[in-house]
């Protein structure tokens, strides 16, 4: 699906610029480049992880690899609203660690994996709702923001739990969200799957994705023309809180226990698939295709670093500097465009 930009519209009957033709070639080709740069790295790692291990693309190969991402996926989608729109979530792992958290306490507690999964849900539900006013309604700074509520999420899941791991034992139902094969695949794929496919067709080809793009890139002109600003910046919040809470249930009843101390490092690598994707931290500009690109980047890195025996700390390194080079590289292209 395409980006949507919000960048200005020429007045009408604005007399067009005189080329050459080499010029707008060469402005075309980057286009192309920064448009579609991603997905061609993609293809290249593939190309590459498969040379340097061989059963990469065994089928059980990737289906370990998009069931230990789908959590983190699911978290960048939101990320991908939030950050488009012109903010940014740091609670992201707070509230996966609540939702993990209160999914197998509650599954203890009352016995129904159904109630529990509520219960969880809505704890996502709050939490968005309350990054939402916050930055919404009461103007704080979303990375101050959520800094602070990250805290409070995290401190309530250790409340709850008493600092110990709900670890679930003999109730088969608290697994089906993780074992469940629908033809042959593990559920949280397809829950992965069409959760990317319902929020890029959200973004990209519904009003209120268009409205997110505006309000992310330029804030006052959305706010000048008409557009209930506030209610679009905290409904971005409350996706994400919810997807952060889901998240939080899929590896819960993949691992079986639910903690509170899980889920630190959620909020980086979130950013880090947006924004390794192609989506801009400046706002109102990205796409959800982009962020199912940056995944399965990162997903493939750190599956062959894996096969590779590469020490966890050259991998949080190696994350790093593919961080830093992504927004780097959107730097210098906006300065362009600028330019």
């Amino acid at each position: 699906m395409n980006d949507q930009r919000t960048a200005s519209v020429p007045a009408t009957g604005a007399t067009p610029k005189v080329s050459d033709g080499s010029a707008g070639g060469n402005r075309s080709i980057g286009s192309f480049a920064a448009k579609y740069g991603m997905l061609g790295a993609l293809v290249a790692l593939i190309v590459v992880a498969t040379i340097i291990y061989p059963g990469f693309l065994n089928p059980a190969n990737i289906g370990n690899i998009l069931t230990q991402n789908a959590a983190v996926g699911l978290i960048a989608i939101g990320m991908t609203f939030v950050i488009i729109s012109g903010g940014f979530d740091l609670s992201v792992g707070a509230t996966y660690a609540l939702g993990a958290t209160l999914f197998a306490g509650l599954t203890l507690q009352t016995g129904s994996v159904f109630i529990a999964g509520i219960g969880a849900l809505a704890a996502g539900l709050i939490a968005g709702a309350i990054n939402g006013f916050i930055v919404a309604r009461l103007g704080v700074n979303p990375f101050v923001a959520t800094l602070g509520t990250s805290s409070v999420f995290s401190g309530v899941a250790y409340i709850y739990s008493n600092s110990s791991p709900f670890i679930v034992n003999g109730n088969p139902a608290f697994q089906d969200l993780a074992l469940t094969r629908i033809a042959g695949v593990f559920l949280p794929i397809w829950v992965l799957i069409v959760a990317f496919i319902l929020a890029a067709l959200l973004l990209a080809k519904t009003t209120y994705g268009r409205n997110v793009y505006a309000v992310g890139g330029n804030y006052e002109a959305a706010w000048l023309s008409g557009l209930r600003v506030r209610g679009l910046n905290g409904s971005v919040y409350l996706m994400t809180g919810v997807l952060a809470a889901l998240a939080g249930m899929m590896d819960a009843s993949r691992l079986g226990v639910g903690q509170a101390d899980v889920g630190a490092a959620m909020a980086l690598d979130a950013i880090a698939i947006v924004v390794v994707g192609g989506t801009s931290l400046r706002g109102g500009e990205g796409a959800i295709w982009r962020s199912a690109v940056g995944l399965l980047i990162l997903a493939t890195l750190t599956n062959v670093f894996y096969s590779l025996n590469v020490s966890q700390h050259w991998q949080l390194i190696a994350k790093g500097v593919i961080v830093v080079t992504a927004v780097a590289v959107d730097a210098v292209i906006r300065s362009r465009k600028r330019g």
